[in-house]
């Protein structure tokens, strides 16, 4: 028992725990149970903690860890993406939404658009980027317009290309290649004289 009154689980002996951190490849969890191994062997905390480079409170930590779930405790709870809050039947009933178009004033569909349809159709709330990656996982891409002057002549606009020259097709010339210009004198060795 150690002077804060937690005591390591004794089930698994600290030959057994160093034989494990022996096969292990996570460095982290190799630390974990070597200084699990050297608190069973009698090691007091600060010492065993030291010794495998973490503090006495991580020590603790990951001592509750293991006499909760074993060896396993030690180890790190896997990382995953979030469960999804749209199930794949009401993804598709959006896939067909966007791809239907927007109904009423709206000229095309904005994310922002989408988020309050999503909200008030399948009570699921999102943020407008999180809407983004929505459309992006489902195959549609973020489309702009090229900007329109409101008051632009596309007649004249029309009229001028086609009063416009037309580009030459014919290549360049080739230019003949110019020699490299040489700058600057050969060096001389130095001459014996200037030995002196």
């Amino acid at each position: 028992m150690w002077q804060t009154g937690i005591e390591v689980r004794r089930d698994i002996s600290a030959v057994v725990l160093r034989k494990k951190a022996r096969q292990e490849k996570d460095g982290r969890i190799v630390s974990r149970l070597l200084a699990i191994a050297n608190a069973l062997d009698g090691m007091s905390r600060e010492d065993a903690a030291r010794q495998a480079g973490m503090t006495r409170q991580t020590l603790r930590d990951w001592v509750i860890r293991y006499n909760a779930s074993g060896i396993e405790g030690v180890r790190d709870a896997p990382k995953g993406h979030a469960k999804r809050a749209l199930t794949p039947e009401q993804e598709q009933k959006l896939e067909a939404l966007v791809l239907r178009g927007p109904e009423g004033t709206l000229v095309r569909w904005r994310r922002i658009d989408l988020r309050d349809v999503i909200k008030r159709e399948f009570g699921v709330e999102y943020h407008e980027r999180s809407v983004g990656k929505i459309l992006h996982r489902l195959g549609f891409v973020r489309l702009s317009v090229r900007p329109l002057h409101p008051e632009a002549d596309l007649e004249a606009q029309e009229a001028f290309k086609k009063t416009s020259p037309q580009k030459s097709r014919k290549p360049c010339p080739i230019t003949p290649k110019e020699k490299p210009l040489k700058s600057g004198s050969r060096t001389k060795p130095a001459s014996a004289k200037k030995a002196r």
